[in-house]
């Protein structure tokens, strides 16, 4: 697998989104590293790390984060997820799987919303393209980041984002900081921010200038943010 560990103290893990890599972290990784020990990995299937020969759930990614903490010695971390990466944190630190110091949630995401009526046709006919023209089906329908994806990554895609996690969320019992950006629409804060900051016992949730990506967007406002909560 593919990562970056320096600096030195308490463990900070940060856990990357879909589709990106530990290299969506670079500011932070060069800020935290003067303060912490810090690792940046690349989950399985992403960035630099080889990839699975089945299609993974959130669970499996919870599982494979369990064993590469085991392996590596980290006990309790402090953590820093965006996006996909929530959906890791929720589901090991919720479920029982692990523990952590502190946890930074950013454009935290694992809600199945309700579906609307234009989506719903158009999974309708989604279903019908593909019995006849699986090909047109596949380049037509679906997200933008959905037809980048290979076959495998297309139905691990699908275990992903059709599971909820509030569940897993509301048990998380570590102090909780969650960004989101003002401007993201992937994971806008008035639904997932919100709902997870009501969900998670005694967190705290801060709304900053950007999108999705808002920690790299801009990174000074944020590093200070997460710097105070996790010291």
């Amino acid at each position: 697998m593919s990562l970056v560990c320096v600096g030195s103290g308490k463990d900070v893990l940060l856990l990357h989104g879909y589709g990106a890599s530990k290299e969506s972290f670079y500011y932070q990784i060069n800020f935290l590293k003067d303060y912490f020990k810090v690792t940046a990995l690349d989950f399985p299937s992403f960035g630099s790390s080889e990839g699975f020969e089945e299609p993974w759930s959130v669970g499996d990614y919870a599982d494979w984060l369990k064993d590469f903490m085991r392996a590596r010695g980290i006990e309790r971390p402090l953590v820093v997820a965006h996006s996909f990466g929530a959906r890791v944190v929720f589901k090991l630190f919720g479920g029982g799987g692990a523990d952590a110091e502190k946890i930074v949630i950013t454009g935290g995401a694992g809600l199945v919303k309700e579906r609307s009526s234009r989506y719903m046709r158009r999974l309708r006919a989604y279903r019908r393209w593909k019995k006849v023209f699986p090909r047109f089906a596949e380049k037509h329908f679906g997200s933008a980041e959905y037809r980048t994806l290979s076959p495998l990554m297309k139905e691990s895609y699908k275990k992903i984002v059709n599971e909820d996690l509030r569940a897993y969320a509301e048990k998380i019992a570590s102090p909780a900081l969650l960004v989101y950006g003002l401007d993201d629409t992937v994971t806008p804060c008035a639904e997932e921010g919100e709902t997870f900051a009501a969900l998670i016992k005694g967190s705290r949730l801060e709304r900053v200038e950007g999108g999705h990506f808002c920690f790299s967007e801009h990174p000074d406002v944020f590093n200070e943010k997460i710097l105070a909560f996790l010291l």
